[in-house]
């Protein structure tokens, strides 16, 4: 598996047949890796190729089916160009003439998915004295930017990874817990021993606190969860706040006082790399589930199953004690991205903490569960919810104003 797939931007090239959608990649990529042909709908099927593209980083390029195919072939590849693009970061629209109805179709298309896209004008060597006039025209009926190029000079390309670039999605990180606290905070952080850490190490998350909590200059109190009430009362001071791994959070809470802020590692996930407020308002589908529905669990990286594995085991039951119903349960696993047919079916995903994912691969992943109207929450978001602490665990957030 190329570990690096769960990071790439996908760019998915949409046009109509013979607009040179596949000389176009092959000018990007530097390289013949889609057949080029005058023959209408050449491309049956999504063709992907993934360059460093500079200023973006690493990249994958989409070239789709034309949309305005004919016959039942034809309406088939055009399903399967629509599906590619519920994995793009943004689109482009290759054009060589005048806006038609299947232009207006894709950029509505681009809309409806809020996928960001820029317009391309092909075949400059061809069109000549026509480009300006075209590029007026798009850029008026659109209102997007609008640039030419020419697939076989090699033309114009060199302003590709640009102005790619100015339209991605800006995934703005977000902080880990440094804007929870200040400095001189007393955070315990409650770190029981994972089983599926490396011996003699913390797992990711934890290591995360700790180093947050020491560069904000606050003091971190590292216990196991058995420790902490003892501790507590030992050092006769209150803290700002406390962290806890979500599955011994009914214990943490009740050693400590209802007016002490606490969460847990993998709420803290939730926000740093995706969307925490929409990780809360999908928690409620749990309430809907019904016989034989479909729960994804959806995993950030591959790992041996351990014998109480919280993803594949824990949850799992007590989701099914929780909602008193039979469910299906699929769990898929990696950075690379998920095909479509994995997730269609599902009710509700339930994705780990994403700790070796980056926020703009988790929000790829959220921004494509919400194109599919897929409620999508996380570990930590429903194992706080089902043992009844979730608004407690988020409290300090919701004061905050933080999501």
């Amino acid at each position: 598996m190329d570990l690096s797939a769960g990071f790439r931007r996908y760019v998915a090239i949409a046009g109509r047949r013979n607009v040179g959608k596949s000389s176009f990649l092959n000018a990007i990529i530097g390289q013949n890796v889609s057949i080029v042909s005058d023959i209408a709908g050449t491309t049956t099927d999504p063709v992907y190729k993934t360059i460093e593209l500079n200023p973006v980083g690493p990249v994958t390029f989409i070239d789709t089916p034309g949309f305005d195919d004919t016959g039942e072939l034809g309406r088939l590849r055009i399903e399967r160009a629509r599906k590619v693009l519920y994995r793009a970061d943004c689109g482009i629209l290759l054009v060589d003439s005048l806006p038609t109805r299947y232009e207006d179709d894709i950029v509505s298309l681009f809309r409806e998915m809020e996928i960001p896209f820029l317009i391309v004008v092909n075949k400059e060597d061809l069109l000549k004295e026509k480009v300006d006039e075209l590029l007026g025209v798009y850029q008026q009926r659109y209102g997007v930017k609008t640039i030419s190029v020419s697939s076989k000079l090699i033309k114009g390309f060199e302003l590709i990874g640009r102005k790619i670039n100015e339209i991605l999605p800006d995934d703005d990180e977000v902080p880990f817990l440094s804007d929870l606290i200040e400095g001189g905070d007393l955070v315990v952080v409650v770190v029981p021993i994972d089983l599926g850490a490396p011996k003699g190490r913390l797992i990711m998350p934890q290591v995360h606190a700790i180093r947050e909590i020491i560069d904000r200059e606050a003091v971190a109190l590292v216990v196991k969860e058995r420790e902490l009430r003892y501790t507590l009362e030992q050092i006769h001071m209150k803290p700002k706040l406390v962290i806890t791994d979500s599955q011994v959070v009914m214990k943490v809470v009740s050693d400590i006082d209802d007016d002490v802020e606490l969460t847990t590692f993998s709420i803290l996930e939730s926000r740093h790399r995706g969307d925490l407020a929409y990780f809360i308002d999908s928690v409620k589908t749990i309430e809907h589930l019904q016989d034989n529905d479909t729960v994804l669990i959806m995993e950030g990286c591959t790992h041996r199953p351990l014998t109480e594995d919280i993803g594949r085991i824990k949850i799992p039951r007590w989701l099914v004690n929780h909602t008193g119903v039979k469910l299906n349960f699929k769990v898929i696993s990696g950075r690379d991205f998920p095909d479509l047919n994995e997730i269609e079916d599902t009710k509700l995903i339930i994705h780990c903490g994403g700790c070796v994912l980056n926020r703009s691969a988790m929000m790829r992943r959220i921004r494509m569960a919400k194109r599919l109207a897929k409620p999508m929450t996380n570990y930590g978001v429903v194992i706080s919810y089902l043992h009844g602490v979730l608004e407690r665990a988020v409290r300090i957030f919701r004061r905050g104003a933080l999501i």
